[in-house]
């Protein structure tokens, strides 16, 4: 039985260390994320380095280092 993720792990495992990016279109399509920057709040509140760029048409689009702020590289959402 698959367990529902948080949209916070659904963003951490799409985007930490992938060289990924993402703006508010795509993670509503994607992920049914009405409001990316606040969820990219949080993963920033939570120690991740969370990269911010703007796209050529002006959407904001956020990237995650694969290392927190720390250096680690330690999944803040291990799965079970």
């Amino acid at each position: 039985m698959e367990t529902l993720k948080t949209q916070n792990e659904l963003l951490h495992n799409y985007l930490r260390g992938k060289k990924r990016s993402i703006t508010a279109v795509h993670a509503e399509s994607r992920f049914g994320i009405k409001s990316l920057r606040s969820r990219i709040t949080e993963l920033r509140n939570l120690g991740l380095n969370v990269t911010t760029d703007v796209t050529r048409d002006g959407r904001v689009k956020y990237s995650i280092a694969a290392k927190d702020v720390n250096g680690s590289k330690k999944s803040l959402f291990p799965k079970n």
